[in-house]
């Protein structure tokens, strides 16, 4: 979807800063295909819950969003997003000499009020996810409307970036050193988050091909 060059671009940005924004991210047809997709399970989609395996549990303090996890042999409506992860993994094997075997993703949607505090993206159980992603499904965003990503720096104490949620902006960031928070939401938004990883999880699974 984009040039070797890009690719290398952004790789050098994500290996030397820990994390890349990327705007218009996916082709008009992809990002088509996965905003109808979210249209149609708007109703399925269920209170988020924090924890890995058996830990897992709803803190509505820690996170408010609504999730939908995904899965290939079941969604096939989202075949051609699911190209596209396996692209990212397969260039992020390359170029960052990483050894990516699989991945999870989920819809996620924050109403009005919703939030994510501060945290990494790994657990203590569990350490395998390595790249996090967040694609922004927000086509009406404007200054005010919350819902921004809060980065910090090496501590976890200080803000340093926020990143709008704009529509088909990418966020690729390492998931074991970035933290990071969702600001609450002053008006609703949606995204497709998830996270490459070096070996697949049982957990909400996307095993790529």
């Amino acid at each position: 979807m984009h040039s070797d060059a890009l690719w290398e671009s952004w790789a050098d940005l994500l290996a030397d800063q820990g994390y890349v924004v990327i705007d218009q991210f996916l082709p008009a047809p992809i990002l088509a295909d996965l905003l109808a997709f979210f249209k149609a399970k708007q109703d399925e989609l269920t209170p988020a819950r924090v924890g890995a395996l058996g830990e897992r549990q709803q803190l509505s303090d820690v996170r408010s969003d609504l999730t939908f996890w995904l899965d290939k042999p079941r969604d096939t409506a989202l075949a051609s997003v699911f190209s596209w992860i396996e692209e990212s993994l397969q260039r992020w094997n390359r170029l960052l000499f990483l050894s990516l075997s699989g991945y999870e993703f989920h819809l996620a949607y924050y109403p009005t009020g919703g939030h994510y505090a501060k945290h990494l993206d790994q657990f203590r159980s569990r350490n395998n996810r390595m790249i996090s992603c967040v694609l922004y499904l927000n086509p009406h965003w404007k200054e005010g409307d919350g819902g921004e990503l809060q980065l910090y720096d090496a501590t976890g104490e200080v803000e340093t970036l926020r990143i709008a949620p704009y529509m088909n902006r990418m966020v690729f960031f390492r998931s074991d050193v970035v933290w990071h928070a969702v600001r609450p939401a002053k008006a609703p938004r949606k995204s497709l988050t998830g996270w490459l990883l070096y070996q697949p999880s049982d957990v909400g699974a996307v095993l790529g091909a």
